[in-house]
């Protein structure tokens, strides 16, 4: 299910990408993921090597170091990381919610301060907007920004923050409004350079899965950036976020359906290897129709993804269209690590074993982006 050349949606173009990163992620990657699960983060230099390659920021314009292609190109990237049971590195976040902000949103200045250096390597981009007591529902965001003497003054924390570890620039997400303003009203985003005085990385963070994937909390004390780290217009930061949903949660699904197809194999090659009983139990009759049966669902939802894309490359993927493939694929996802595990039997325990791995990974992808239940709760918005 993972073959190149084999979806008609891409063109042999993409497919020539494709190949060039499948060997980037199984040369450069795969070999030292288990080391960097072991550390909790993967090193800056494979940051700089991605940059090197064209692998981040690719569909960013030429002008900003990007390569100015479509989402096509983007997916593939997503896809092959998910492919290749590599977690780690957070480019996907980095590419392709972190650059997009800036480019819609930035003013010419913070464009060609940051993205050609978000594109090369050089700066690791991370967004912070969950905080201990705001996840899916921005209304209990505490974190603030005062302006005061011509300047903003941040304070407040976040957590599980993605590439927090790395990160060199964070979009964080804070409350401008006054007091009683509607948070819809009263949001503003900033580009705040991790190295500033006041500006504190905790701890990486145990997490489930996901271990080389470096994620920690922010604090913020007294943080003072100036007027013009100000991303966009003062207020309307709630309204850029609803803006870029449907791009993370597509890629979020998009992560989610091609981790299917690679536990699919990994547990074809596995049952069609295993013996028992004589023989191999992928001549079981109980085994050939659960893989059938994993083999229609995913098929089919590999279909409504790439529909999905297709229309996002155009310009018209809907918010309550991406919240469905988010909400479907991840939960599929799930049920087909479920049952990879089980067809491995107690192989699929072993942590040395991919589809022990892609289990525990696959958890979290129900809860961020969105959890599936604020999903659905989107959907029925269109019934």
């Amino acid at each position: 299910m993972t073959d190149i050349g084999s979806r008609n949606v891409f063109d042999s173009d993409h497919d020539t990408f494709r190949a060039s990163v499948r060997r980037f992620f199984e040369e450069r990657v795969v070999p030292f993921h288990k080391e960097w699960e072991k550390q909790g983060f993967c090193p800056r230099s494979l940051w700089k090597e991605a940059g090197e390659n064209g692998f981040l920021g690719v569909a960013m314009p030429e002008e900003y170091g990007g390569a100015g292609t479509d989402i096509l190109y983007s997916s593939v990237i997503w896809e092959e990381q998910s492919y290749a049971g590599a977690s780690g590195p957070g480019f996907h976040l980095h590419s392709e919610i972190v650059m997009p902000y800036l480019l819609n949103y930035g003013s010419e200045e913070q464009k060609k301060n940051y993205l050609p250096k978000l594109a090369s390597g050089d700066c690791i981009g991370a967004i912070a907007m969950t905080e201990p007591s705001a996840g899916s529902d921005l209304q209990g965001i505490k974190t603030n920004a005062v302006r005061k003497d011509g300047q903003w003054v941040i304070n407040g924390s976040k957590t599980y923050i993605t590439n927090g570890g790395n990160s060199d620039l964070a979009i964080v997400v804070a409350k401008t409004g006054d007091k009683g303003t509607k948070v819809a009203h009263g949001i503003s985003l900033f580009l705040v350079d991790t190295n500033l005085p006041g500006f504190t990385k905790g701890n990486l963070l145990q997490k489930l899965g996901m271990k080389a994937q470096d994620t920690c909390e922010l604090f913020f004390d007294n943080v003072t950036v100036p007027d013009s780290a100000l991303l966009g217009e003062e207020n309307k930061g709630f309204y850029y976020l609803m803006n870029e949903l449907p791009q993370e949660r597509l890629l979020i699904a998009g992560m989610a359906i091609s981790a299917c197809e690679a536990m699919y194999e990994w547990t074809r090659e596995f049952v069609k290897d295993r013996k028992a009983f004589g023989r191999t139990i992928a001549d079981l009759q109980t085994v050939k129709h659960r893989m059938a049966d994993m083999k229609m669902q995913i098929a089919a939802g590999r279909s409504f993804y790439d529909d999905c894309l297709l229309r996002h490359n155009e310009g018209k993927l809907d918010s309550a269209t991406a919240s469905m493939a988010k909400a479907w694929l991840t939960d599929l996802q799930c049920k087909v690590a479920d049952e990879g595990v089980q067809l491995h039997g107690g192989a699929g325990y072993m942590w040395e074993y991919p589809i022990c791995r892609a289990y525990a990974d696959a958890r979290v992808q129900r809860i961020y982006g969105g959890s599936n239940e604020i999903m659905k709760e989107l959907i029925a918005r269109t019934i």
